[in-house]
């Protein structure tokens, strides 16, 4: 199983259930638009989405909430952009990207319960951490199991 998780050879061979890739593929495509909207809409989607109350913030003080969802926005595009090379040339890496999802969204659960904002209400993506981490533990699962063709030719 490590050797699934961690393959040697970066190959472009998925070996995984179809469902985790075509989910892979589908999550890729999200976290790239959220990524645009964060570095491209006017208030980086801190108040319009996330219902952080800039308004009641100094300009300097909104302006710098703004800049710091616009370099999320960034990171978010960066890892947008492996999940799409991981799909154009080194499936066998999926495992591992689900992996890293996994990691990266229960830190956001975890930061956001050390470090709690005030909202006017419940952003979407608070909602999708709940939702995106028990999705990306199934679909490791998933993604290590050989899929349905490669158990019949075994």
């Amino acid at each position: 199983m490590l050797e699934r998780l961690f393959p040697q050879n970066k190959t472009n061979a998925y070996r995984g259930n179809p469902i985790a890739k075509w989910v892979f593929v589908l999550l890729t495509i999200v976290t790239i638009a959220r990524s645009l909207v964060h570095m491209f809409s006017s208030d980086g989607g801190a108040q319009s989405i996330a219902t952080i109350p800039l308004d009641s913030f100094t300009v300097n003080g909104a302006d710098v909430v703004i800049l710091l969802f616009a370099l999320w926005g960034s990171s978010q595009l960066l890892i947008g952009i492996i999940y799409g090379f991981v799909l154009w040339r080194y499936q066998a890496l999926i495992p591992l990207m689900y992996l890293l999802m996994i990691f990266e969204y229960g830190m956001r659960i975890v930061l956001g319960a050390i470090k709690p904002i005030e909202t006017t209400g419940t952003a979407p993506g608070a909602i999708g951490d709940y939702i995106i981490i028990p999705l990306a533990i199934i679909m490791l699962v998933l993604s290590l199991r050989n899929s349905d063709q490669e158990a019949q030719d075994a």
